[in-house]
């Protein structure tokens, strides 16, 4: 799409990002768009179909509720679409013809641009899959590399993106799989760190000392491994001494299956 000039030049120090939809994947956006510093709670708007329980939300958090996607389209200049797949065409409705040269960046699992450009032609629009770390500020965000904005636009969007973590362009036809990878991962690494916390405890050390020291640690080998570049497979061996004790932990694991544990998860999740 080329840029215009009636195209509305917005500056990232100042761009008011607006919220349909306000669950958990929203919260943890405007987290961490507040915790950055990129966008202040003051220039972050949200409605929900539930207008009282949105408010409470909002006021802890310091941000704008707005009773509807109208008024909360005069407030924004950055849509962010969050709410289930089903509700995006009733949620986008009312405003859809009046979006202008608004960005539109969608969270909604199943809506490509091909379908946004079914929905609602002509629009701005990109869409995403983020991952809950983006509260702080420690997320993948994974980008259709197909899109419609502007080179303006673009611009702004990653600028936003880019303050809640990594951001990866991924083709249409890898959306899906790259979306479950990072997105359900959180939740596989939560019951690793669970299960080592459990073996911790059960040799003695207090949960609460538990937690920390195996989060850190994981925290650590993950930022090692992105820092350095270096195979997985080099860092285990790394730690494995011949005859050592890793290398009995590795060879447990093995034999318990756990590489083939994880692999089967995204199978059965992408069916």
């Amino acid at each position: 799409m080329a840029i215009t000039k009636a195209e509305t030049v917005v500056r990232t120090d100042s761009a008011r990002v607006g919220f349909i939809g306000f669950g958990n994947m929203a919260s943890a956006m405007a987290e961490g768009f507040i915790r950055s510093g990129k966008v202040a709670a003051s220039r972050i708007y949200a409605c929900a179909g539930n207008y009282q329980r949105l408010v409470k939300r909002a006021e802890a958090m310091g941000i704008r509720p707005r009773k509807d996607a109208e008024s909360l389209l005069a407030s924004a200049d950055v849509i962010i679409v969050a709410v289930k797949p089903h509700v995006v065409p009733e949620a986008l409705a009312p405003i859809m013809k009046k979006l202008g040269d608004k960005p539109v960046v969608s969270v909604a699992a199943g809506w490509p641009c091909a379908r946004y450009e079914d929905l609602m032609p002509g629009t701005c629009h990109l869409s995403i899959m983020p991952n809950t770390p983006v509260a702080v500020n420690e997320g993948v965000i994974i980008c259709e590399a197909s899109h419609t904005l502007t080179e303006r636009q673009e611009k702004l969007v990653r600028s936003l993106l880019e303050s809640l973590g990594t951001v990866q362009d991924v083709d249409s036809s890898l959306m899906s799989i790259a979306g479950t990878v990072t997105g359900c991962s959180p939740a596989f690494i939560a019951m690793v760190i669970e299960s080592l916390a459990d073996a911790a405890v059960k040799h003695g050390i207090p949960r609460a000392a538990a937690y920390p020291l195996v989060s850190q640690t994981v925290a650590g080998t993950a930022k090692l491994q992105l820092e350095q570049g270096t195979h997985p497979g080099v860092m285990k061996d790394a730690v494995c001494s011949p005859g050592g004790t890793t290398i009995r932990g590795v060879a447990a694991l093995e034999e318990a299956g756990l590489r083939s544990a994880f692999i089967k998860a995204i199978d059965a999740i992408e069916g």
